[in-house]
């Protein structure tokens, strides 16, 4: 069988998905996530810092070592909202070349725009989802942007947009006491309103029957709203979580202290310090939804952006 690989790329996280294509899907082979804040200081300072990109360096030359253990033919990898940000991005896309080149000659990341984000995340959340639960808002909330995007399985995408607003940029710019002063989580909360009202007023929201979110806050909010003692994908996977307990969960993280979040058992160690301000986003979300669509639950996908990615090459 054919095997092949996707990468992601982003503002906090970067993550592999290596699978083999079936029957129009994926089967997995190997999906695995690295912490590597890449985009750390991007928003302040306009530039990669050189120990962010020896951290993204480390994780990606593992992952050439399993693109060559595994068999992989082909690989794509894709960058998104710190890469768009940064003035030294060549610095890193040479980097990217000289790596995944020595498991796939030819290899290099390449920048998406905000609208092919949208388009990658959109493919992979809904592709197990009963059709008859849309249109479907698939929202990618990543540490740099978040992707708001409006479709139905059958037509695709009718709308999406790129918001300015993700976990880490949230926390950068207003979350800096440990845990957050009222005044801070005041405004981030502005912050956030703000940014994502321009979301909504590009994407006809009211139209969703059904919110899906994917990427690692939504779903270790899950987690955490399940009462999971450690993360399981398979029970995270297409759970639905009402927004009664949602909220509950996001005040409890954003008023938590950094030992408190990371004593909690789904907790990724590389989500501690940046989860309280995508929880912030998450809120507003579930207020926007809410009141436009008449949502009131969020439904979490573990399959996003990566499954997409792969699936373009299939």
């Amino acid at each position: 069988m054919t095997r092949l690989a996707g990468i992601d790329c982003g503002t906090n996280s970067i993550r592999l998905l290596i699978a083999e294509p079936v029957n129009g899907g994926l089967r997995d082979i190997h999906r695995e996530m690295r912490v590597v804040r890449l985009g750390e200081g991007v928003d302040a300072t306009g530039r990669f810092a050189p120990e962010a990109l020896e951290r993204t360096r480390a994780a990606l030359a593992d992952y050439a070592d399993l693109l060559l253990a595994h068999g992989v033919s082909r690989v794509r990898m894709v960058a998104t909202s710190a890469t768009r940000d940064a003035a030294n991005r060549d610095v890193f896309f040479a980097m990217t070349a000289q790596v995944l080149g020595r498991a796939v000659p030819g290899a290099v990341a390449e920048v998406i725009t905000g609208a092919q984000e949208a388009q990658l995340s959109f493919r992979g959340a809904v592709g197990e989802l009963d059709s008859a639960d849309g249109p479907f808002v698939v929202v990618d909330l990543g540490g740099g942007s978040t992707e708001v995007v409006l479709g139905d399985p059958e037509n695709g995408v009718a709308a999406s947009y790129s918001a300015n607003v993700g976990c880490v940029r949230v926390t950068e710019r207003c979350l800096h006491s440990d845990p957050p002063t009222a005044a801070e989580v005041s405004a981030a909360r502005d912050m956030v309103r703000l940014l994502l009202g321009e979301a909504v007023a590009a994407v006809p929201v009211q139209r969703a029957r059904t919110w899906v979110g994917v990427a690692g806050t939504m779903t270790t909010l899950a987690a955490l709203a399940l009462g999971l003692q450690k993360y399981d994908p398979a029970v995270i996977h297409l759970s639905h979580t009402g927004f009664d307990e949602l909220s509950a969960v996001c005040d409890r993280l954003i008023g938590m202290s950094r030992a408190e979040r990371a004593a909690l058992g789904p907790m990724h160690p590389g989500r501690v310090d940046v989860i309280g301000g995508g929880a912030i986003v998450v809120q507003e979300l579930a207020r926007i939804f809410a009141e436009r669509a008449g949502i009131g639950e969020l439904v979490v996908s573990e399959h996003d952006i990566l499954d997409g990615i792969v699936l373009s090459i299939a």
